[in-house]
């Protein structure tokens, strides 16, 4: 028995070693020199580690070296281009996750951070810690396939006014004089423009607030015949027949018989459902999405929110309601980096240094999802027509993230 258990673990670790290698092989030869290429290496196979805390000093311990200088020179120093690390983390993920009917998600996350020196750090909010922390905040795009497989593709430094406007405070911190003040909604346009360059497959775009009420934005994703489905606040203005409506003016109109209890995803517990209703709007191919919760909060009402859509081709409220709820998937993939990749674990000050750091993250994330994908077990045969053993349906069993560990040593 303790030979046969030997034998499953050496399969096993040798699968890992050799989905690891081809996917390092795809990054290689951003890597200018030998020595960068074998930091780089060790700096990944230390975020998938088991490693709690994976900063330079930890990652340095798991590598055998003495000192962390050699992990911070790959941040700091070594001669090799993030951007083409992210273009290669993108591929990688089209290429193991692809499916047209995916949808790109937008969402930003903090950083919490001590001191004033590190690019971009300032008070500012973030749903991190739910208030205004000292913290930097970077912008994301998710890739979210229609199975539940997701990840992060592409990532932006969010860098306040107070920052931009401050030169000498930049340069210190490695920020080119060539950096200029960017919103959250222009920072999310740049990540979507790069994905259609670079011919990523998928159908929609999806994204909270922050982004669905900036009308530079949608406009853009409009003029580019890009669907969305995108969060509004109740204040939204929206145009129907019978003029210009508030969302929530809207929503309180709408007869009981028009709600519609759909589940939007399966969540920890299972379907997550709500109540939901469509009101279409005076402009084509434009609807006001309402979710209502299906309980009573402490106020004894029930929760609403709201989503402004976009179908040039036409979408059903079932398809509208799917691609809100692929939304979760940018928070799940930031809880999964977070926790498994080190995503917050480092330890850097310099503007380029945030960006090596997160991609590498990212990678170690990919190289996860699309293992978790390709170990996913298949879906049971269907049973045949009539069949009924008395057991009542399973819901919301999809595979977790949980059940794919990081290996120790590939």
């Amino acid at each position: 028995m303790m030979d046969e258990a030997r034998l499953r673990a050496d399969a096993g670790h040798a699968a890992w070693s050799e989905r690891f290698n081809e996917m390092f092989a795809q990054v290689a030869g951003e890597f200018e020199n030998a020595g960068s290429r074998k930091r780089a290496r060790a700096y990944l196979l230390g975020l998938l580690s088991h490693t709690e805390r994976k900063n330079g000093w930890t990652l340095a311990e798991f590598a055998g070296d003495r000192s962390p200088d050699g992990m911070q020179r790959l941040l700091n120093f070594y001669a090799w281009d993030a951007g083409g690390v992210r273009d290669a983390v993108r591929r990688f993920v089209v290429a193991g996750l692809g499916d047209p009917a995916a949808v790109l998600v937008v969402d930003e996350t903090g950083f919490l951070k001590k001191g004033t020196r590190s690019a971009g750090v300032a008070r500012q909010y973030t749903g991190t810690a739910g208030r205004v922390e000292n913290c930097q905040v970077g912008v994301f795009l998710a890739y979210a396939g229609p199975d539940g497989a997701r990840a992060l593709i592409d990532r932006e430094l969010y860098l306040p006014e107070k920052w931009t406007g401050d030169r000498d405070r930049c340069r210190a911190a490695g920020i080119g004089d060539e950096v200029a003040f960017a919103t959250k909604p222009a920072l999310a346009q740049k990540m979507i423009e790069r994905a259609v360059a670079a011919g990523v497959p998928f159908c929609w775009v999806a994204a909270d607030e922050v982004y669905g009420q900036n009308p530079g934005l949608r406009g853009w994703l409009e003029d580019q015949q890009i669907a969305y489905v995108m969060a509004v606040p109740c204040s939204e203005m929206i145009t129907v027949a019978a003029g210009r409506r508030r969302a929530d003016a809207l929503a309180a109109l709408v007869p009981g018989r028009a709600w519609q209890q759909l589940s939007c995803a399966d969540g920890s517990k299972g379907p997550r459902l709500y109540d939901w209703a469509l009101i279409e709007s005076a402009g084509s191919g434009h609807s006001l999405l309402v979710r209502r919760s299906l309980h009573l909060n402490e106020k004894g009402e029930r929760e609403l929110a709201y989503f402004w859509c976009y179908a040039p081709h036409g979408a059903s409220l079932a398809e509208l309601v799917a691609v809100a709820g692929a939304r979760w998937a940018v928070e799940d993939c930031f809880a999964e980096a977070k926790n498994e990749a080190g995503l917050d674990h480092y330890q850097v000050r310099i503007y380029q240094a945030w960006y090596r750091h997160v991609t590498l993250s990212m990678l170690a994330h990919a190289f996860l999802a699309v293992t978790a994908r390709i170990l996913r077990p298949a879906p049971p045969e269907p049973p045949p027509a009539g069949a009924d053993d008395g057991e009542p349906a399973k819901r919301g069993s999809r595979s977790l993230w949980t059940t794919i560990q990081p290996a120790e040593d590939i």
